[in-house]
């Protein structure tokens, strides 16, 4: 049975919102069972009833400083990896800060994170009332009980209610985490280095963005130039090899060599326009370019493509240009005998994963064009790691920042 694509979407952010949730409420209570703890040993130093209170106090006290430090980086991960949110870290750590974020608000967080999760189980089981009944209430005592009924249409009713609710109440729990984590777990910098590295940035991007519109224009030109050019010079040979049968052969076998070249060069010159900017990802996204990029290699490829939103023409520029030079290697280098490819916006994270079942072997210096893409994906701040033990599988992850569309 089809899924509707936007019942699909609801459920993976639920599903998303949930884990984060989940993670988030292991995360967040730590502290406050250490604080529980710890004040606990201080009450019994306080009334004597603990004589050993008073060695294990220092302890709980620095496991209080080290987690409020140390778990940092475990929120850092689960925002990046479960929401696509990224709180990077800068130069000039602010421990007070991270403190006061896993002391103070860390327990808060995650008293609601601790609701909304039964709320979800409560919600499931008082919609699926009538499924227990009947598997757990005997026959008898439903005939000489009819009234029952009403209750658990009652409750049904209920659990739907909140099933409705979940979602809603888990996306604005997660955007408040989002308002409050970047604002106390971001290193502070230095004013003139921040605005230094935001100048910077946005240069680049003017460069890359420039770069991006002249590769178009070259692909513009050349499709509507020399490709028809060439188209009609081949149609133009074509023809006089079927107006003029008389011709000695000679003549006739330069005629046809000439046609074979020409439609060559069209063919090449096809390949070399898709691989600088195909027209179909400025018009119709990355799913559609992938897709036709996919129909052409000559090996079964699944590809699954989910974004709710477009990224930046350079950022999809750079997702195609890897995924085209990915399937070009494997076609040529990996004795694969399919490959698969994945793409998924994910908050401000686009990730391509792409795998195939070859030799495996594969390095950045193997002379494949790796180092490369490596290098197209760190112009726009991307990462690229590459897993290729030898007898493979191969699998190459990208994760590339969203700019703005």
């Amino acid at each position: 049975m089809h899924m509707p694509s936007r019942l699909r979407r609801s459920l993976t952010r639920l599903r998303r919102d949930l884990a984060f949730l989940a993670s988030g409420m292991l995360l967040h209570l730590l502290t406050a069972l250490l604080g529980l703890w710890a004040a606990a040993q201080l009450v019994g130093t306080l009334d004597g009833s603990s004589t050993a209170a008073p060695m294990i106090l220092p302890v709980q006290v620095l496991l209080l400083f080290v987690a409020g430090i140390g778990l940092t980086d475990g929120h850092r991960w689960r925002h990046r990896e479960l929401t696509g949110v990224l709180i990077p870290r800068l130069r000039f750590a602010v421990p007070g800060r991270q403190l006061a974020y896993n002391w103070l608000v860390a327990p808060c967080l995650g008293v609601l994170e601790l609701l909304v999760l039964p709320l979800l189980a409560g919600g499931l089981a008082a919609t699926t009332v009538y499924a227990w009944e009947f598997a757990l209430v005997p026959n008898d005592w439903r005939s000489a009980h009819p009234g029952y009924t009403t209750t658990t249409a009652c409750l049904m009713v209920a659990g739907i209610a909140t099933l409705a609710l979940t979602p809603v109440l888990a996306a604005a729990l997660v955007r408040l985490e989002h308002r409050i984590a970047p604002a106390l777990l971001r290193d502070e910098r230095d004013e003139t280095l921040k605005r230094r590295v935001e100048d910077l940035t946005e240069s680049r991007a003017g460069a890359l963005d420039a770069a991006a519109a002249e590769r178009r224009r070259i692909e513009r030109d050349l499709h509507d130039g020399a490709q028809q050019r060439l188209v009609l010079l081949a149609l133009n040979l074509g023809i006089a090899k079927v107006a003029l049968p008389d011709l000695p052969p000679e003549a006739r076998q330069v005629i046809d060599e000439a046609h074979r070249e020409a439609k060559e060069a069209i063919e090449e010159l096809d390949t070399l326009v898709r691989g600088l900017h195909p027209a179909v990802l400025d018009e119709r996204g990355l799913d559609a370019a992938l897709s036709g990029l996919a129909a052409r290699v000559a090996l079964p490829v699944k590809l699954q493509v989910e974004m709710a939103e477009r990224a930046s023409p350079a950022v999809e520029g750079v997702a195609y240009f890897v995924v085209s030079e990915a399937l070009t290697n494997i076609v040529k280098h990996a004795r694969a005998t399919r490959a698969e490819v994945t793409v998924a916006r994910l908050g401000a994270i686009l990730r391509v994963a792409v795998t195939d079942d070859g030799a495996g072997g594969a390095v950045l210096s193997g002379g494949t064009g790796l180092k490369g893409l490596a290098q197209r994906v760190g112009s726009v701040d991307g990462t690229f790691r590459l897993t290729s033990p030898v007898g493979g599988p191969t699998v190459m992850n990208v994760e590339l920042p969203c700019l703005a569309p």
